[in-house]
This record gives structure tokens, C-alpha cells and sequence, in this order.
């Protein structure tokens, strides 16, 4: 016998909007906390690398801005049911930061950093499919970062990776990277505590502001 007041369960159509909506908003959180913490690790990179401070400041920034542009494609990925499809747009990432950080007028540095952030060191990446000393020596330095930063924070699909076996996986996909810098990044991680950027949570309303 079942209760009057028992709850129908619900549909998969609203299981997937819902859970796309918590998506977009843990996107939002983490995007910013992820893009400090790739900002702070990228300037210490810079840094035991010899970078000016001016640079690394500089360096500090792009790593910040690096995934803006999936902000500006949240709508779309929101609006497709495919996931094939959304990784399509996803790659898109790139290009469309670099627009944005262009027509805020960045300096060429980091708009060429944001744009190659996802070159790999053996042609494997995009948006161009760069290859070694082709790619920005800045963008490289955020491919690290990025990849280090993103395996030891938590994602909607798994939790943190600890530092050891963020590290461990990177070295087994280490044709990705500059091997000179990803020595750099060893050192900075093993020389300093790091501490993890820490955000409430965001959400934003249909113009795309802040709630």
C-alpha cells in the first residue's frame, strides 16, 4: 500500500536539468578557485625558472584568466544533451578566452597564454595543435599547473587526487610537457606547503552576474 503523500520519483529529463544546474554552479566556484590557485603555482613556477618579476606577474595572470572562456560557453554546454557534443564545445575554451582577454586589452602575453594553455609538448593538444618550442613558453608553464591543479582538487565525477598521485599520473603523460619546466614545478611543490584556495558558493542569474 503506498502513502498518499509519497513523493513520485523523478524523471530523468529533470534528474539530468538538475544536476546540470548544480554543475553550472560548482563551475562557477571552482573555476575561480581553480584559477587562483593556477595563478599562484604558475608565478612560483615562473619564478624558480628565473622569470622577471614582471613577467611572473604577468604569468600570475594569464594563469587566473586561463579558463575564462568556459564562462562564456557555459550556455552552450548547457543547452546540449550530448557529452560528445559538450567537449566540442568545451576545446572551444581557448579561443574564446583569448577573444575576451583581447578585447579587455591584455597584453599579447597573456592573451597568447590563455589561448595555447592546452598545447601539449608532442602536438597532442589544441586549439593548434602546437608542438614543443612552438607552443608559448608562458603557456606552457600554465599546461602544468593547470593539469597539477586540476588533479588535486575535486571534481563533480571523483574526488582529490593527493599531490603524489597527481604528480604520479602526470609523469606517466609526461610527453605533455616541457620537461625543464615540469622539473621546476617538482621543485616548487616539494619545497613549499601549499595551501588550497577556498571559496563559498557562487551562483550567477540569467545576465551573468553574481547572486
Amino acid at each position: 500500500m503506498k502513502c498518499l503523500n509519497e513523493k513520485k520519483p523523478e524523471s530523468r529529463k529533470y534528474q539530468h536539468s538538475k544536476y546540470r544546474r548544480n554543475m553550472l554552479q560548482y563551475s562557477l566556484t571552482e573555476q575561480i578557485s581553480h584559477g587562483c590557485e593556477v595563478s599562484n603555482l604558475a608565478y612560483d613556477v615562473a619564478e624558480k625558472l628565473g622569470y622577471s618579476n614582471s613577467n611572473c606577474q604577468e604569468l600570475a595572470v594569464a594563469g587566473f584568466l586561463h579558463d575564462i572562456g568556459k564562462i562564456v560557453l557555459e550556455k552552450e554546454i548547457d543547452d546540449q544533451p550530448l557529452v560528445v557534443e559538450e567537449m566540442k564545445i568545451v576545446r572551444m575554451h581557448p579561443v574564446e578566452g583569448y577573444k575576451v582577454v583581447e578585447r579587455q586589452g591584455y597584453s599579447d602575453f597573456i592573451s597568447q597564454c590563455v589561448l595555447h594553455h592546452h598545447e601539449n609538448y608532442d602536438g597532442s593538444g589544441y586549439p593548434d595543435h602546437l608542438f614543443g618550442d612552438e607552443i608559448p613558453y608562458g603557456a606552457r608553464i600554465l599546461r602544468v599547473c593547470d593539469v597539477y591543479c586540476a588533479l588535486t582538487s575535486d571534481r563533480p565525477y571523483r574526488k582529490a587526487f593527493d599531490p603524489e598521485t597527481a604528480v604520479k599520473f602526470m609523469v606517466e603523460d609526461i610527453r605533455n610537457f616541457d620537461i625543464q619546466i615540469f622539473l621546476a614545478f617538482q621543485r616548487v611543490i616539494h619545497e613549499n606547503n601549499r595551501k588550497r584556495v577556498i571559496l563559498g558558493d557562487l551562483a550567477v542569474d540569467e545576465r551573468g552576474d553574481f547572486k
